[in-house]
């Protein structure tokens, strides 16, 4: 059984940031502190647990554990001269022993269920355009769009995840009361029409940055120019899909209004 929820009290924040650091692999000087976790609940983001609640063996109901978690910060744009309440979701992580069941679709349901019962109605998020389960998860079954890149956004990395290489993000937006985004999370996922182009990511490209870095970094810049290109011609990110190759596909297009 998997409960979402809220997180609460030291050791559920504590918890998180053990999970943090055993995903990213953070040195010191990137790790996000228990007390921040706390702040950011506090001031109006979200951090958001998945929780485990297997049984013990004799039957005896266990301890939750973490197994999941996202975090957001609040924030506010200018849109149209008016200001606009929004939140930046900064992290999602799920154990590695519970990876590719849902609980990261889970996660962001919820973060989706709570924004929407205070009024708010965008979300944002930076993910890694080389990392296709992420965008997969991000655009084919969230329904977020992208119309933003942000080359090497973070600067250095420490996390092993990064593989050394410039920390490249694609801005995700998510309109939460959207017809779109509805009928994404809905299992209706809307069929990209008018696709304009195409931006591949190999399907080797996770082992190239553990072993050859070269490599991969040759596929992020080639598709940082594509990006850059596409969205400065108006071309917004609004399919992705999957090969039978275990390639990834950006499909770009116009977004219906």
């Amino acid at each position: 059984m998997i409960e979402i929820r809220a997180c609460s009290g030291i050791d559920e924040f504590d918890a998180c940031v053990r999970l943090e650091t055993e995903t990213w692999g953070y040195d010191e000087t990137e790790l996000i502190p228990r007390k921040t976790f706390l702040l950011a609940q506090k001031i109006g983001g979200q951090v958001i647990g998945a929780f485990s609640a297997d049984e013990q063996q004799a039957g005896s109901p266990a301890a939750a554990e973490l197994i999941g978690f996202a975090m957001s910060l609040p924030g506010i744009k200018i849109v149209q001269g008016q200001p606009m309440p929004y939140l930046h979701s900064h992290m999602l992580a799920v154990h590695r022993d519970r990876r590719n069941r849902g609980v990261g679709a889970q996660l962001k349901r919820e973060q989706r269920r709570e924004a929407l019962a205070r009024g708010i109605r965008h979300m944002e998020w930076t993910f890694d355009p080389l990392e296709i389960k992420n965008a997969f998860l991000n655009i084919h079954r969230l329904g977020a769009v992208c119309r933003a890149y942000r080359a090497n956004f973070y600067g250095v990395s420490s996390s092993r995840l990064q593989g050394g290489l410039p920390t490249d993000r694609l801005v995700a937006e998510w309109e939460l009361d959207s017809p779109r985004v509805q009928a994404f999370l809905e299992g209706r996922p809307i069929v990209a029409s008018g696709i304009e182009e195409r931006i591949l990511v190999p399907g080797a490209i996770e082992q190239w940055k553990a072993s050859d870095t070269a490599k991969a970094q040759a596929v992020q810049a080639e598709n940082r120019t594509k990006f850059e290109q596409a969205f400065a011609q108006g071309r917004v990110v609004i399919g992705f899909t999957r090969d039978a190759e275990g390639n990834g596909v950006f499909e770009l297009g116009r977004l219906s209004s």
